[in-house]
């Protein structure tokens, strides 16, 4: 909501010095949030006055094009120049070469002379063009910044003006005035006007609010027996409540509508954010901005009859003022005469009975419409305008006859319009809303003992009528706030207007013995071991295809896993909860490499969704009570299962080239080294062996196990993949069940102490069937070297000239160690000869080149 301050100074004591950041510093203190400044004479400097046209030549140019040379006089006849600049006359008469062809000798003009800046910081300076020294320019709105038509130059006289010659155009125009912008919060409509603000500004200072729809209001005639014929038809109430509950019509007739705005008024409107259209709009406009009531003025000549209030019928169009011809829902509100619809109620009027320069009949629609039908017609029609935003948020019931007198009056005042006798005042106003307040209730829930002075002032302050006993204040809530509906939120208003600042501010003390869970020591560990070996963490929406769960989640190509189905997609092609990390980390990586960045290390942590055999509720338990154990044990059975999962995806390079190392490309072995690094951080044995995934590289995949469950894959993703995906070759990820990890962990990590006495290295290589894991040898060798061994690691894996086809050789680096004494070359071989012994065993392993064990 913008507030010019010249309006806003109209109803509320705000100082003449008074600047728009004062206005939104003194909001802030009743709950309004700042937004932004609007002050027109920040983007224009100089001399801009008002001048004269006193001669104007056309010149036709040989690139076809016809300018005006102009004589314009800027300062008044007989005065003397006080203007400075280069290039301004001292005569007070500058020569203007001008494009436009709108105006006429004698009429008065805004002049921007040499030196000054005009939006977009568009500098004047005297210049030569079209053969002549043009001295300044006659400005457009637009060149202004005031508006966008640019059919031609601005005549002042088009806005009603007549101002002394070399004035000063911006005080003129208006536009020496500010505005504040504050954002409204939904539950507060009432402040989406001038009204409310003003009110509002008046909580803030502890100042009385005088308010003006009072006297509006009692001006307003009754209704009577020859107002325009009206029916409130709504036959298909939603939730239980009419579409619209009040409609007040006046007419007017012999309206001017060609008239000038007056320069005040679209000036206020242009501050506040509205273009200024014609006098019936803008005064429409204007009547809505200041009360909060929105209006609609239709053409009473082109309205056949009387008009209804109904509910669309199956297969109705409507044409709206933007031109856009809709189709009808059964739900949407409309406005009708005989003829059918012509109103969108709440949102847009139609283009079928809409104003115009010739009319001359104005019939004034002021209503009440009901928020929840206005809203969904909004957005079903994708229509959302400042009537509808108001209406959704709800509008003083007894504000209809009000916004239409001040309507009517402005017509008359700015329209030489004529009122007809006749008033339509349909339908009812609600009675108001009464809540109980306990006494002590307020004190309790804020935390601040509030006397029952504090609150009856606070109460009263808002407009509401309160009545006090030894034990309840009875509140009856004023018409303008529909958002004050039980006892919680009379307590919300108490304790802001009593301030927000005067809220002690108490820490909870933590309760002892308590902390992260293993779990969540677990995570973070894992997390920042990966952040500090340099991988980014990212976080990707839970929302996938079907397809990418059965790609990533199960190993199996053709395997079809069930998932769960939103009811409410932001995609169709994105209506399911993930089962995989890695569809969600590939789309941030393409999201990533399409902005330039082609080196990448990312990893994720996060929740996948697998369905049970029940997903959701048999019935949504009711309000009121709490559920029985029998709903409770339903609605957690239709849970899903929801285990965390941690995954990654690297491409390109670890690092570019530099002086003295190549760059390195990253591939299967860091995305190994990332499992590794997380087991080892959580402290749990991962076992590594090959393994096959349809998502993965054939040769390239490692299952990853933790006790006997399998809980995820690492390696290169498939080559076909990669290019379906438009993915770089050679792109590797993995992921793995982080819950299931975690239920495989033993005790606390032990370190292990500081050798005393040195170790014993020795190398093996065996020759195995080439289906062989290297793993199971490495088990194999651990378990036959016995205590003695502590450390086996593979170094080569050689298949090629000299090694039988289907075998292969795996080469072993073997560290042996005891504890209490330097072992000697004889123990450490008994020790490789009995690991040796075992693998062959139980692999028909064979010592490479005939060592002896």
């Amino acid at each position: 909501m913008r507030i010019p301050l010249s309006w806003l100074r109209e109803y509320a004591p705000v100082p003449a010095d008074a600047t728009a950041e004062d206005v939104m510093a003194t909001l802030v203190r009743v709950g309004l949030e700042e937004e932004d400044v609007h002050r027109p004479t920040d983007e224009l400097t100089g001399p801009i006055v008002v001048g004269q046209v006193l001669s104007m030549e056309p010149e036709t140019h040989s690139n076809g094009k016809t300018v005006n040379w102009c004589q314009v006089r800027v300062v008044p006849e007989g005065q003397t120049q006080t203007l400075t600049g280069k290039g301004i006359e001292e005569s007070g008469v500058q020569g203007i070469i001008c494009g436009a062809h709108n105006f006429s000798v004698g009429d008065k003009v805004v002049v921007t002379l040499p030196g000054a800046v005009l939006p977009g910081g568009f500098a004047i300076t005297a210049r030569k063009t079209y053969g002549h020294k043009s001295a300044g320019m006659i400005a457009s709105v637009r060149e202004l910044g005031i508006g966008d038509d640019h059919g031609g130059i601005l005549v002042l006289s088009s806005l009603g003006l007549d101002p002394e010659i070399g004035s000063d155009a911006l005080e003129v125009l208006g536009l020496y005035d500010e505005a504040a912008e504050v954002n409204v919060t939904p539950d507060r409509g009432y402040a989406f006007s001038i009204r409310g603000i003003a009110r509002e500004y008046c909580h803030a200072v502890g100042e009385p609010f005088e308010d003006f729809v009072t006297a509006l209001a009692e001006r307003a005639p009754a209704t009577n027996a020859s107002g325009h014929r009206v029916e409130l038809a709504d036959t298909a109430p939603i939730h239980g409540k009419a579409g619209c509950t009040r409609l007040v019509t006046r007419k007017v007739t012999g309206v001017n509508s060609a008239a000038p705005v007056p320069a005040w008024l679209s000036a206020r409107l242009r501050l506040a954010g509205v273009r200024s259209v014609s006098l019936p709009v803008d005064i429409s406009n204007y009547v809505m901005l200041e009360t909060g009531q929105p209006l609609h003025f239709y053409d009473a000549a082109k309205l056949t009859g009387g008009i209804s209030v109904r509910r669309a019928n199956a297969g109705e169009k409507l044409t709206t003022l933007d031109d856009k011809q809709r189709e009808l829902h059964p739900e949407d509100l409309l406005i009708c005469d005989e003829t059918g619809p012509i109103g969108l109620a709440g949102v847009m009027g139609g283009a079928s009975t809409e104003t115009s320069a010739e009319t001359t009949d104005i019939l004034i629609e002021s209503a009440r419409f009901d928020e929840v039908s206005i809203a969904r017609t909004s957005r079903r029609h994708k229509l959302s305008s400042d009537a509808s935003k108001r209406f959704e948020r709800g509008v003083d019931p007894q504000l209809q006859a009000a916004a239409a007198q001040r309507a009517v009056d402005l017509l008359v005042e700015l329209g030489g319009a004529t009122v007809e006798d006749g008033v339509t005042d349909a339908g009812a106003t609600p009675e108001p809303a009464v809540i109980e307040l306990p006494q002590q209730y307020t004190s309790a829930r804020i935390g601040v003992d509030y006397s029952e002075a504090d609150i009856l002032s606070a109460l009263t302050e808002i407009g509401a009528e309160v009545s006090a006993d030894s034990e309840n204040f009875t509140v009856t809530v004023p018409s303008w706030r529909t958002d004050l509906r039980h006892k919680e939120d009379l307590t919300e208003e108490i304790a802001r207007l009593h301030g927000y600042d005067k809220i002690p501010s108490t820490l909870p003390v933590a309760p002892p013995g308590r902390g992260y869970t293993t779990e969540q020591k677990a995570r973070r560990t894992v997390l920042n071991a990966l952040a500090a070996a340099g991988m980014t963490e990212v976080f990707a929406y839970p929302f996938v295809a079907e397809a990418d769960n059965n790609l990533w989640a199960t190993p199996n190509d053709g395997d079809k896993l069930p998932s769960i189905k939103l009811a409410n997609p932001i995609s169709e092609a994105q209506g399911w909860l993930r089962r995989s990390l890695l569809p969600g980390l590939v789309e941030v990586a393409r999201r990533n490499m399409s902005r330039g960045f082609k080196n990448l290390a990312i990893f994720e942590s996060g929740h996948v969704f697998i369905p049970g055999e029940q997903l959701g509720s048999r019935e949504i338990p009711g309000l009121g009570k709490r559920p029985d154990d029998a709903v409770l044990a339903d609605l957690n059975a239709g849970i899903p299962d929801q285990p965390r999962h941690v995954g990654g995806l690297f491409i390109g390079a670890e690092h570019e080239d530099m002086p003295g190392a190549s760059a390195r490309t990253y591939d299967w072995r860091d995305a190994l080294d990332a499992t590794r690094l997380i087991a080892d951080a959580a402290g749990v044995e991962l076992t590594i062996a090959q393994g096959k995934h349809q998502a993965f590289h054939p040769g390239r995949t490692a299952e990853l196990s933790a006790g006997d469950t399998v809980i995820g894959y690492a390696g290169e993703l498939h080559p076909k993949l990669l290019k379906d995906l438009d993915l770089p070759e050679r792109t590797c990820a993995f992921e793995m069940n982080f819950s299931t990890l975690l239920e495989n962990k033993g005790g606390p990590v032990e370190a292990r102490g500081i050798f005393g006495y040195p170790a014993t290295n020795q190398d093996v290589a065996l020759i195995v069937d080439a289906d062989v894991p290297a793993s199971a040898l490495v088990e194999a060798l651990t378990e036959g070297a016995g205590d003695l061994m502590e450390d086996i690691r593979v170094f080569d894996d050689y298949r090629g000239t000299g090694i039988e086809p289907g075998k292969k050789s795996v080469a072993f680096a073997l560290r042996f160690r005891a504890d209490d004494r330097t072992l000697t070359a004889d123990e450490a071989s008994a020790s490789r000869a009995q690991a040796v012994k075992v693998a062959e065993e139980r692999f028909g392993a064979v010592l490479r080149g005939g060592d002896a064990a």
